[in-house]
């Protein structure tokens, strides 16, 4: 007797809202967001594509939906804790998320239906600011400094050609040759000891801009 295929396998799974979404969350990872289209998850999934429209009305609707279950792999801050450590978690938990979803930095701000998990998100975010003695004025102000600079920051992260200490050297390296030193000396002083310095890391750039922006705050709620 022949074994099925994998398609066939696929098929056998009971088709669900949740597994058209984690479906198209694995393509979208695979290939970013441009590569996410009714066709290709139907193929992810092991469907005809007009199964998929039983569960999702479009493609708006699955992106409003994986950008909901990011929302929800990122950390909750809790209210009443320690505003700057509850601060803090939250955005490493948000590098990392990112990390695994590239494509969807661009798309967290920019969706007009926001589902529970982003509405829960942002509650907390505010709940937690709020408790710790932030005025409205000043909690709006902290949202958008510390959205702008862990989304930029992992934008820029994602966008690295190149990653690791390793990597980055060896890149670095192989570039010296456009660094003249009487044109660009500046930069390649800040090459030769800096990026090519074998613990160099990018990330570590991330604790340093986060901890400015986290003092600063600190400094309108003397906390």
């Amino acid at each position: 007797m022949s074994q099925p295929t994998s398609g066939s396998t696929k098929e056998r799974v009971p088709l669900s809202r949740d597994r058209v979404l984690a479906g198209a969350i694995t393509v979208a990872d695979a290939g970013g967001i441009g590569a996410l289209t009714i066709r290709t998850l139907a193929q992810e999934l092991g469907v005809k594509p007009m199964s998929v429209y039983h569960y999702v009305a479009n493609k708006d609707e699955i992106i409003d939906g994986i950008v909901d279950l990011v929302y929800a792999e990122i950390d909750l801050p809790v209210p009443g804790g320690d505003w700057r450590d509850e601060m803090r978690r939250r955005a490493h938990s948000a590098r990392r998320v990112l990390a695994n979803h590239p494509w969807a930095t661009p798309l967290l701000q920019s969706r007009l239906n926001p589902g529970p998990a982003t509405l829960r998100h942002h509650n907390a975010f505010i709940a937690t600011l709020r408790a710790a003695g932030f005025s409205v004025e000043l909690t709006a102000h902290a949202f958008a400094l510390i959205d702008s600079y862990v989304f930029g920051f992992a934008l820029s992260e994602n966008a690295l050609p190149i990653h690791g200490p390793d990597s980055v050297a060896d890149t670095a390296a192989s570039m010296m040759h456009f660094f003249d030193a009487e044109a660009y000396p500046s930069l390649l002083e800040f090459t030769m000891e800096h990026i090519m310095r074998p613990d160099y890391d990018f990330g570590e750039e991330f604790e340093f801009g986060l901890d400015l922006i986290l003092d600063g705050l600190a400094r309108f709620v003397g906390s």
